[in-house]
């Protein structure tokens, strides 16, 4: 029978891989439905008013697989994950109530008057009510990665014992909520989700251009869309350049392992492409069996923020378990080969743009349906870098991951669980999907928004030829 540990690690993994996908929907598309609603309501242009309806459908279904998968998720730390919770429940409870109180309640609160309120309500009122969704999204992020950050970089807790168990007792909330990790990891994750919905809408609009059923609803949306990927793609690097500096400071095993870094080295290269030289080096990345293309001293200056001959300790000088290095050597190779696909293509797109032919570009367009999906896989592939490179601590440097499991959990409820866990989730994800694509294709304005101002002349009132 399958080891309760393993089980309940993979049945994380998969579901959080998963409902992943819709707070990313969710957060990204909020900003964009705050802008068209204003433009709507500033210039009385229907363009606007049709992206503001189709994109909110979109919207509204992420949103509520979102909680439905969300509060799914939470059920297995019970099932799971009871040892864990146990001991982190003091402090993850604050952050998790807060954010059903304060974030899910204003999101669905102020949802359905932006779902169903245009016409019942005032102008102002309407506005107000795309912030206040808008708003109540990223506040679930806030105490999400709050609660997920903490088990980062852990701070102002003391460990007690209760009934035998280790206990984490909170003692300084300021220190534990904005705990060093934080900001890092909100500003980031909210840029990417940000990116990830600016390439989906790029990407499909592109592909209707492609296709030659363009209108004005397709154009803008591809333009909007372009327009946000040329902010937030360039800073992705920017700041991704920083947090790994920050990665370095407080998690040395993580960064090490990003590079398959074993020994200590000084003036150490980035490594742009990694190639094994043997297949046995798939599973175990030493950096010294690798064909690599190199940024030389590159790896050096991102640890350190100045110094291109910085020394990076390796993984065997580092006095704590490894994490499993190749998930988090290639997934960190992945997801910087792409944010760098995303910046080359947000300046090629935004090149066209300059020169007028944005939509004349079959190849550009095609590039983007191709990669619509590809910012929230990204995404994905920083969360692996993010919690394997934490392991083998689920709250680093206090409590081992295995440690959390539930000890009276067998490996015959292990699997049980993870079976239906990963089989519900997976229907949802289909599901969610053939709606979305069913939406896209048929219920997408097909035709040139007709204009609020034109009058129709009654049909009585036209002279007849008597």
């Amino acid at each position: 029978m399958i080891d309760p540990v393993i089980a309940s690690r993979l049945q994380f993994a998969v579901t959080t891989i998963v409902h992943i996908i819709f707070p990313v929907m969710s957060m990204g598309l909020a900003p964009f439905l705050v802008y068209f609603t204003w433009k709507e309501i500033r210039t009385d242009e229907q363009v606007y008013e049709q992206l503001r309806t189709f994109w909110t459908k979109i919207f509204a279904i992420s949103f509520v697989v979102g909680t439905v998968t969300g509060i799914v998720l939470e059920f297995g730390f019970g099932t799971n994950f009871a040892a864990f919770s146990t001991t982190a429940g003091e402090l993850f409870g604050g952050p998790l109530a807060l954010e059903g109180m304060m974030a899910f309640m204003l999101e669905a609160t102020f949802l359905g008057i932006f779902v169903f309120g245009r016409d019942r309500v005032s102008d102002r009122l309407y506005m107000l009510s795309s912030v206040l969704v808008g708003l109540g999204t990223w506040l679930s992020a806030v105490w999400i990665l709050v609660a997920n950050s903490w088990m980062q970089t852990p701070r102002g807790y003391e460990m007690a014992t209760k009934n035998g168990h280790p206990i984490v007792t909170l003692v300084d909330p300021i220190a534990a909520y904005a705990n060093p990790r934080f900001p890092w990891m909100f500003v980031h994750m909210q840029n990417a989700a940000v990116l990830s919905v600016a390439l989906f809408l790029t990407g499909v609009a592109a592909y209707f251009v492609w296709t030659n059923r363009d209108t004005e609803f397709w154009r803008t949306t591809m333009k909007i869309g372009l327009a946000a990927l040329l902010v937030t793609a360039p800073f992705q690097a920017i700041h991704g350049d920083a947090y790994g500096r920050h990665v370095a400071e407080t998690q040395p095993q993580k960064f090490a392992a990003m590079e398959a870094q074993y020994e200590t080295d000084s003036a150490v290269g980035l490594k742009l492409l990694a190639v094994p030289t043997s297949l046995d080096d798939i599973t175990d990345p030493h950096a010294d069996d690798l064909f690599v293309v190199e940024l030389p001293f590159v790896a050096s200056l991102l640890a350190s923020g100045s110094d291109p001959g910085a020394t990076i300790t390796g993984l065997n000088d580092i006095d704590s378990e490894q994490p499993p290095v190749a998930i988090v050597f290639w997934a960190f190779r992945a997801m910087v080969g792409l944010g760098t696909w995303f910046i080359v293509l947000a300046f090629w797109g935004g090149y066209r743009w300059l020169q007028g032919d944005l939509f004349e570009d079959d190849l550009l367009a095609k590039a983007f349906a191709g990669s619509s999906v590809l910012g929230i896989f990204t995404v994905e592939l920083g969360w692996i870098v993010t919690e394997v490179g934490r392991q083998p601590w689920v709250i680093q440097d206090v409590m081992k991951t295995h440690a959390g499991v539930s000890s009276s959990l067998s490996g015959t409820h292990a699997l049980a669980t993870l079976i239906g866990f990963v089989g519900v989730y997976a229907a949802l994800l289909v599901l969610y999907w053939y709606v979305v694509v069913r939406l896209i294709r048929e219920e997408a304005p097909t035709r040139p928004p007709a204009s609020k101002r034109e009058t129709t002349v009654p049909e009585e009132v036209v002279p007849s030829d008597d």
